[in-house]
């Protein structure tokens, strides 16, 4: 469960939230910003059910709190009036109650930075899908049925198609649709794949590297959620969308 990605949004809500890992909803619990009452996608049974439905789930996020208590030494002394200097709450107790509440705070800055670092995800995503777009369904094989109005061999077309593909991804995560990350990942894998193919057969080399990047930085764009990861996996995507980009339109 630990590597497990989950997607929540609120039962008044139709747009998803995520991918999350059970990490980031222990911290989205600690800032208030999940409760057992948030719905989860449940890719078994594939509905969306409430975190409070599945016991192992709720209890990863929700554990029961150690209560402050006084031991039955402590409260026997407490009772006596021969000893009226005994404390009835253990050190232990009192570090473990502050550390609640450090930890709280600090899970909300935690939180707030996970939350920018996404959103810059996003748009580097939609902004390397556009470009790929652009420079498939403009490439020269393509832009010719576009030139003599014959858009039903333009979508025949495999360079088109992909193209259509991210242009409509694009639309989707426009739309905070994050729920198809999935699909983003499996089509930088699929791309790969394929132009990999083609150029291989071509023996063109340097569009097969210009392939590479970007799908390595498409892909990783979708999964990290550290600042530094995350800028190194857009820039190198960019690069490599723009070098594929230049070389198809060029």
């Amino acid at each position: 469960m630990a590597t497990q990605e989950f997607y929540i949004r609120a039962s008044d809500e139709t747009d998803a939230r995520g991918p999350f890992t059970l990490d980031q909803l222990s911290s989205l619990v600690a800032a208030g910003q999940v409760t057992p009452e948030t719905l989860y996608y449940d890719t078994l049974s594939e509905q969306w059910v409430p975190i409070d439905a599945d016991p192992e789930v709720k209890a990863s996020l929700f554990p029961e709190k150690k209560r402050l208590r006084i031991r039955a030494r402590d409260a026997r002394r407490t009772t006596s009036t021969g000893d009226r200097t005994a404390a009835p709450i253990t050190v232990d107790d009192m570090l473990a109650a502050a550390d609640n509440r450090t930890e709280g705070a600090g899970a909300k800055t935690k939180m707030r930075n996970q939350l920018r670092v996404a959103r810059i995800g996003l748009w580097s995503v939609v902004g390397m899908l556009l470009a790929s777009a652009a420079s498939l369904m403009l490439s020269p094989p393509a832009i010719m049925h576009i030139g003599t109005g014959d858009f039903a061999r333009l979508f025949s077309h495999p360079f088109a198609l992909l193209g259509a593909c991210d242009l409509l991804l694009a639309l989707f995560l426009c739309l905070q649709m994050v729920s198809v990350y999935p699909l983003v990942r499996l089509r930088a894998l699929l791309g790969l794949g394929f132009f990999g193919i083609v150029f291989w057969s071509y023996s063109e080399s340097a569009p097969i590297a210009w392939v590479a990047l970007a799908s390595i930085g498409l892909y990783f764009s979708t999964i990290f959620i550290s600042a530094i990861r995350l800028v190194s996996a857009a820039l190198l995507g960019f690069a490599g969308v723009a070098a594929f980009a230049h070389y198809m339109l060029g």
